[in-house]
């Protein structure tokens, strides 16, 4: 007979599929995690890619009409505790458990509707987006690695963020072409895309070294079981970043600069034996 166990099951594994298509460095961070980490945060990626999908990719659709679905559909399945949406019902699965409520859920969800309204951004704007976007996913993850130890989260909850800005001011910079070509956005406020220059480009990677520079100090106080997996994530944006720092303004907007199969092998290596030996 079956179970409510085992349609839980199929969920999680559902929502690890996704993560394992979608993207191959959060899948080999996650695989560094403690096993009692890895399921929840995956379904806080399934649940996070899955609302980045229909901004970004559903063009033949109303996407507005998509995402609001998608709201209140989210608002259910934590009302009811349950939804026939996979990745939904693994996603309020984990926030009930861990405490993730709609503080974080709701400017996630906030910051997809922007990128259905807004092409451009001024400072204010941008910090909003990156607070919705990134930084309350770092804080969803967070909550997960504390385990209700809410003083813990609290400590923590900074570098966090700025981790979470850090990936995702990595990300604008190197989609930062795709992003106005085929999106018609333009991220970082006070530059021409069109006319991208090396001291604008420079202007844009001394925040991502400052939140990276904030974030590497919480890394080093995270809860043993949670420490190497986000610090294998951090290694590998760092390792993209730095390489999109070495590049003229007009090869980042010429090609999607990347990390390759052998590269991130050997991040893996050194964030091993820098975890081992406590050298982060």
């Amino acid at each position: 007979m079956n179970t409510l166990a085992l349609y839980d099951s199929v969920c999680n594994d559902l929502s690890g599929r996704v993560v394992s298509r979608y993207s191959t460095s959060f899948s080999i961070g996650i695989r560094a995690l403690h096993p009692r980490f890895r399921r929840p945060i995956k379904a806080i990626y399934a649940y996070v890619r899955f609302a980045d999908e229909i901004v970004d990719t559903f063009h033949a659709h109303d996407k507005r009409d998509l995402l609001e679905r998608f709201r209140a559909e989210t608002s259910r399945a934590m009302d009811e505790r349950i939804s026939l949406n996979p990745v939904l019902h693994s996603f309020q699965q984990t926030a009930r458990s861990y405490g993730i409520g709609q503080e974080l859920i709701g400017p996630f969800l906030d910051s997809m509707a922007m990128d259905l309204e807004q092409e451009t951004h001024d400072t204010a704007s941008f910090n909003n987006y990156i607070f919705g976007s990134a930084e309350v996913v770092g804080l969803m993850c967070l909550r997960v690695f504390c385990e209700g130890a809410d003083v813990r989260y609290n400590a923590l909850q900074p570098a966090a963020q700025r981790l979470g800005a850090a990936f995702q001011k990595v990300n604008f910079l190197r989609d930062i072409q795709d992003d106005h070509a085929a999106l018609g956005r333009t991220y970082f406020p006070d530059i021409d895309v069109q006319h991208l220059d090396e001291k604008a480009k420079c202007k844009a990677e001394a925040s991502i070294i400052a939140d990276f520079q904030a974030a590497l100090a919480g890394i080093k106080n995270l809860p043993k079981g949670s420490r190497f997996g986000v610090y294998v994530a951090y290694a590998y944006y760092l390792a993209l970043f730095r390489k999109i720092q070495g590049l003229s303004a007009g090869r980042i907007m010429q090609e999607r600069i990347r990390i390759g199969k052998r590269a991130k092998m050997r991040l893996l290596t050194t964030s091993f034996l820098r975890h081992s030996f406590n050298t982060l």
